[in-house]
């Protein structure tokens, strides 16, 4: 809990940079975007383009909104880093399979949008280690890395208001969906 306060902590005096368009810095990197446009009602308020988050890059820059982006550097830096540890010489990169889209829930015509075209989440397809190993959602969550990742999927879990995996349905076989969705009844994991 003192580690997490912590994270909070460094997060709320490294964002307040007095008008900065950098959001944090050292272990966290990102770009202040602004408002992203979009039709209809996607678009982003506070829109950032992270490139990197508790220390970890992100294979390619993920817009995503404030709140979105600092759940995911605390998500890292307090589960996914010590859950992973110094296997493979730790966490070096996350693999970013999807971030801001302007689209329904799954891509399907007529759905509810997803909380991708508000900004609110990532996902991710795999977990790239320094010694240049990769454990993907698709090969390791029936694999041999089976029990890691369920716990990182599990640790997911009510940092993020919504985390679905393989377990999830088809749609997610092949990576994580993390957002910040609020729920009454508190995080929706699958």
């Amino acid at each position: 809990m003192k580690r997490y306060l912590a994270v909070i902590a460094a997060l709320t005096l490294g964002a307040c940079g007095g008008g900065s368009d950098k959001l944090g810095s050292g272990a966290f990197q990102a770009e202040k975007i602004g408002r992203v446009s979009g039709p209809g009602a996607c678009g982003v308020e506070d829109a950032y383009s992270v490139v990197q988050a508790g220390g970890v890059r992100l294979s390619r820059p993920a817009t995503l909104s404030r709140r979105a982006a600092r759940q995911l550097d605390v998500w890292l830096r307090t589960e996914a880093i010590p859950e992973i540890g110094k296997r493979g010489g730790g966490l070096v990169e996350i693999r970013v399979a999807s971030h801001y889209a302007c689209r329904t829930r799954n891509s399907l015509p007529g759905a509810r949008l997803s909380e991708h075209a508000k900004g609110n989440a990532i996902d991710i397809a795999a977990f790239v280690l320094a010694d240049g190993t990769r454990l993907t959602v698709l090969d390791d969550w029936d694999g041999p890395n089976s029990r890691l990742m369920r716990r990182l999927h599990a640790s997911a879990c009510g940092a993020f208001g919504t985390v679905l995996g393989p377990a999830s349905d088809r749609h997610h076989r092949d990576h994580f969906h993390f957002d910040v969705a609020d729920y009454r009844s508190g995080a929706y994991c699958r």
